[in-house]
């Protein structure tokens, strides 16, 4: 869909996939594991570049590798939950705190349920960690996104800069900020 919007790093929610339709069955979703983090990071680098780089500033767009997101990765890999087999992962979410952080969808999953299944457990873990209101970061014009999120009860709050961490520092980018009441499980 990514802390393009706070301090995290896309608008995770920036690549919120395209995903309208949800089948009857939701994909199980289920623990990163270390051997896909490269498999992860080009899911990343991809879905960043189809819903990023024609709306974000040059700069950030030269920032964003692949290597920065495998690193990111590793980092974060323990809050990673990901939709498909294991070693083919077809989409992830991330939660930082209080914040859906991240979520991608591959372009062959988008409209097949997965967004909305990895959507949910996302919300899922904020509402297990005791978070109320959560929070999600949309790069301004990624619209795909932002009515993906809409359509799953996300409210537009309004605009926010996002501090983003980069190989180069802290990069600062206003972003769209949705919120969304969650319920304790």
């Amino acid at each position: 869909m990514h802390r393009e919007a706070a301090p995290h790093d896309e608008a995770p929610h920036d690549e919120a996939p395209h995903d309208e339709a949800p089948r009857d069955e939701a994909p199980a979703i289920r623990g990163a594991e270390q051997s896909e983090v490269d498999r992860l990071a080009r899911l990343w680098y991809d879905g960043w570049q189809d819903g990023h780089a024609k709306v974000v500033p040059a700069q950030l767009k030269r920032l964003r590798t692949l290597e920065s997101f495998a690193e990111r990765l590793r980092t974060g890999l323990a809050s990673v939950r990901v939709a498909g087999p294991v070693g083919a992962p077809v989409g992830f979410v991330m939660v930082k705190e209080d914040e859906l952080y991240q979520l991608y969808v591959s372009a062959a999953a988008r409209g097949s349920g997965t967004a909305a299944a990895l959507l949910d457990d996302g919300e899922a873990s904020l509402a297990k960690a005791g978070v109320r209101i959560g929070w999600l970061a949309c790069a301004i014009g990624n619209d795909r996104a932002a009515r993906f999120y809409e359509k799953r009860g996300w409210q537009r709050a309004g605009t926010m800069i996002n501090r983003l961490d980069t190989p180069e520092g802290e990069f600062h980018l206003e972003v769209w900020r949705y919120e969304k009441p969650l319920r304790a499980p």
